[in-house]
């Protein structure tokens, strides 16, 4: 089987990596990678929104699975031209991936399923003085949102009313979010412990991988700016069978089914981004594609063919035993650039790539090659990700933090707590 993968973080590092596993996989490519992805297959340098270059590619190449890692091309509708011509995809159309692509969008879509969610109030940038109004009234903390696509920066928990007036002028006055930030969310806050469930769908039939816990917050003890997560462990500890098979019931079979009685009919990885409250599970986002960096964690926890695994749910005859949880466990570290998710500098050496262990990967994010040298490329650099074979957590903890302390590049940062909240 031929295979592309489009994206080119560590996500799709990860997607790659276990693809690579499968004895049904022939030729792999990887549009457009990283270094990391460069020694599983072939990284292909095309521009993943450039539609027809790449329904072009896919011919040449008789492509027989696309799998879409990113939410971008997800939502500008690659997974539909594909589909036009012929090429089977692992990844929702553009209709679909509105479910996280319009967060307006995916808690209306709730509501009519009957799926809990927190409660909210949407305003748009022509109601920034009454969305002012309605702050001042607010029971605190409360979650403001940019209602588009933000890479995973767009939500910003306040304390008080003048971190949310601050908020809201990031994003309607400041327009630190772009046109995502046209319109915007104000929710209840709500308290538990966050999860991630990745459910693998053909639009009907449903398969829960383990569940993960990402850490978003760029400081120790949640601190700081919201990113696109800075470390993650699975399985979650205080997640048993009876409450996956309640997430999967009463959040993610009728979110589906809600999509599919609007004709959008989702075929790929819906996230499922959750709180445990003392209500029970609600959610807090759904996103239409694998989360980074949950997925260099799920993944090396599973065994079976994953490749067939996305394959049968593509071809609309998801296989039920295709993968099955081993009873590992994994912890990943995030490694970004001093300053993340603000400013920072790029182009530093890495050095202590070389001579890892068998139980560790990293996954390349932002880096690149530059004449045999890996320099850093963007703010989340690499993740670190220990995977045992025992569930021990505490020890992939330990794992994950001996390799990353032996891997070095200017300004390098990285929490020191990812799996802390399980531990204790």
């Amino acid at each position: 089987m031929n295979v592309a993968v489009i994206g080119s973080g560590g996500r799709e590092h990860a997607l790659s990596h276990k693809i690579k596993e499968s004895e049904l996989l022939d030729n792999l490519y990887i549009i457009p990678g990283n270094p990391g992805t460069a020694n599983l297959g072939e990284n292909i340098n095309l521009d993943i929104l450039d539609h027809q270059a790449l329904v072009n590619f896919c011919k040449e190449k008789n492509i027989d699975l696309v799998v879409i890692g990113p939410e971008q091309p997800l939502e500008k509708g690659l997974a539909d031209i594909l589909r036009e011509n012929e090429i089977k995809v692992f990844g929702p159309g553009k209709e679909a991936a509105e479910i996280e692509s319009s967060k307006s969008f995916a808690k209306s879509l709730m509501k009519i399923a009957g799926v809990p969610t927190a409660n909210y109030l949407k305003f748009t940038n022509a109601m920034y003085d009454h969305a002012k109004d309605y702050l001042k009234g607010k029971k605190y903390p409360c979650v403001i949102k940019a209602d588009g696509l933000a890479a995973g920066k767009g939500v910003c928990v306040c304390n008080n009313p003048e971190e949310a007036e601050n908020a809201i002028k990031d994003i309607f006055v400041t327009k630190v979010y772009g046109s995502a930030g046209d319109s915007a969310l104000i929710e209840e806050f709500l308290e538990g412990e966050e999860i991630s469930v990745f459910a693998i769908t053909d639009g009907e039939n449903i398969i829960c991988l383990p569940p993960a816990q990402d850490h978003k917050r760029v400081g120790d003890n949640d601190t700081g700016k919201n990113t696109g997560g800075m470390g993650a462990y699975a399985p979650t500890p205080f997640v048993n069978e009876e409450l996956m098979e309640e997430i999967k019931t009463t959040i993610i079979a009728p979110t589906l089914k809600a999509l599919n009685e609007e004709g959008k009919k989702f075929i790929g990885c819906l996230y499922a981004g959750l709180i445990l409250t003392a209500d029970g599970p609600k959610v807090i986002e759904f996103n239409c594609r694998f989360g980074d960096p949950e997925t260099q964690v799920v993944l090396p926890l599973l065994e079976g063919d994953f490749l067939k695994l996305l394959y049968s749910a593509a071809y609309g005859n998801l296989e039920p035993n295709a993968v099955s949880y081993s009873q590992r466990t994994a912890v990943c570290v995030v490694a970004a650039s001093g300053g993340y998710p603000d400013e920072y500098e790029k182009g530093f050496e890495i050095s202590g790539l070389d001579n890892l262990s068998e139980d560790v990967i990293v996954y390349h994010a932002g880096t690149k090659d530059e004449g045999g040298k890996i320099l850093t490329n963007g703010g989340r650099v690499f993740g670190v990700t220990s995977f045992l074979e025992n569930n021990d957590l505490l020890e992939a903890k330990q794992k994950a933090y001996e390799t990353i302390n032996s891997i070095h590049f200017r300004n390098i940062y990285f929490r020191k707590d990812i799996a802390d909240k399980a531990l204790k």
